[in-house]
């Protein structure tokens, strides 16, 4: 059996869309709809705000 790593690696990546799914489930819980509509989608993921940091008109 291999000893314990001392040594700890972070995707972070991956941790930012752990927070990401962190945060779509919070506002699918408190959402009074069924569904995220896609546009409550975009502003909870900040997708506007990126889009507008970064110059592009997708």
């Amino acid at each position: 059996m291999a000893p314990p790593s001392t040594t700890t690696v972070q995707d972070h990546v991956a941790l930012a869309e752990i927070e990401l799914c962190g945060e779509l489930i919070i506002a699918a819980s408190a959402a009074d709809e069924d569904r995220l509509s896609p546009d409550r989608i975009d502003e909870v993921l900040k997708v506007a705000a990126e889009r507008s940091e970064s110059g592009r008109l997708d």
